[in-house]
C-alpha cells in the first residue's frame, strides 16, 4: 500500500547526524552540505517504487551536481526483516548502479527519525543555510507520462538561485519505511 510524504515545513533546520557511507567515509550534515543547497533523500534497494525511477534519481543527481546542489542518499529500513536493505547488499546496489552521490547506511534509524522520514523514496530539498524548501516528490511521471513535469529538479534550481522553493509542492508517494519493533 503506497505511503506519502508530509507536506514541506518552510525553514525547518536539517538535523545532524553522522553515517558510514558505502564507499567506506563517513558523512555528517557539514561534509554532505553543498554551496547552493543540499538534497537528502530516504530510499532503499528493495522498494519498487525506488526501482521504477531509480535511473530518474540518479540522472536528476547529476544535474542537479552541476548547480551546486550537493546530493545524498539514506537508506534507514530494518534490516533484519529486510536483508535485501542490509549494508552489504547496499554498498552491492550502489556498485550496480553507479551512484554520483554517498549512499548512508542510517542502521539504528534515528536520522530517519530525527527527520521525519515517511516513504521511499523521500526528497528533502534544503537551501545553502540547511533550510527545508522543499518536501517533495521526483516528477508526475506515473500521473502522466507524456508530459513529464521534473518538479524535484525544478524546485532544487528555484532553491539554488534564490534560497526559496516553490509553494506548491506534491507530496512523494512510496513504501513506507520499515521500522524496527
Amino acid at each position: 500500500m503506497p505511503h506519502s510524504s508530509a507536506v514541506c515545513d518552510f525553514g525547518w533546520k536539517a538535523p545532524q547526524f553522522n553515517l558510514p557511507s558505502t564507499k567506506g567515509s563517513d558523512f555528517t550534515l557539514q561534509s554532505a552540505k553543498g554551496e547552493n543547497g543540499t538534497l537528502i533523500m530516504f530510499i532503499c534497494n528493495h522498494c519498487p517504487y525506488v526501482v521504477s525511477v531509480l535511473d530518474d534519481i540518479i540522472d536528476e543527481a547529476r544535474n542537479l551536481q552541476k548547480f551546486g546542489i550537493n546530493v545524498l542518499a539514506i537508506c534507514s529500513n530494518d534490516s533484519e526483516e529486510y536483508p535485501q536493505d542490509s549494508f552489504e547488499n547496499m554498498k552491492k546496489f550502489d556498485l550496480d548502479h553507479s551512484f554520483p552521490f554517498p549512499y548512508l547506511h542510517d542502521a539504528d534509524q534515528s536520522t530517519a527519525k530525527n527527520f521525519g522520514a515517511e516513504c521511499t523514496p523521500d526528497f528533502f530539498g534544503f537551501n545553502q543555510n540547511l533550510e527545508l524548501q522543499y518536501r517533495g516528490r521526483l516528477n508526475n511521471k506515473r500521473e502522466n507520462p507524456e508530459v513529464v513535469k521534473r518538479e524535484l529538479h525544478e524546485a532544487m534550481s528555484m532553491i539554488a538561485e534564490t534560497g526559496q522553493g516553490p509553494t506548491a509542492q506534491s507530496p512523494s508517494v512510496g513504501c513506507s519505511i520499515k521500522w524496527k519493533n
